[in-house]
């Protein structure tokens, strides 16, 4: 019992290092700002404000976006009759639990896991449509 506390309090120390690093080294929105100030100043107020909250909204800019959320994981392009179009995937993760027999006893395992928690559709470099999506469920 004595080992596998062990092993689940230096796992967890581990798992805590790696987010803080993790932290200090993602940009913030007004990180972000600074760096695209001129694209920040052009928005109208009620678009400043969604981007201030981290909010996205139908007709904003790429700037807008990356300034709000960040750089996405995945940029799609496409088309159709209707036009040509960019996708931004933004992923999330998760840590999925697994158990397992050993000798006398269950194990666990915790095995990190990402996906697609966003998908942002520009058309002619203006959102025209974006999605959440949810964690999944296993």
């Amino acid at each position: 019992m004595f080992r596998r506390r062990h092993y689940i309090v230096k796992s967890l120390l581990g798992l805590l290092v790696i987010v803080l690093f993790a932290g200090c080294a993602t940009p913030t929105v007004e990180s972000r700002k600074q760096e695209r100030y001129a694209a920040y100043q052009a928005l109208s107020p009620e678009l400043k404000a969604a981007v201030d909250h981290g909010s996205i909204k139908a007709g904003m800019s790429m700037d807008a976006v990356y300034i709000a959320w960040g750089q996405p994981a995945q940029v799609l392009q496409g088309g159709n009759a209707g036009g040509e179009s960019t996708t931004w995937l933004y992923e999330g993760g998760y840590l999925e639990e697994t158990r397992y027999w050993g000798y006398r006893r269950v194990h666990y395992d915790y095995n990190p896991r990402s996906y697609v928690r966003a998908e942002i559709v520009f058309v002619n470099g203006v959102v025209k449509e974006w999605h959440t999506l949810p964690q999944p469920v296993y």
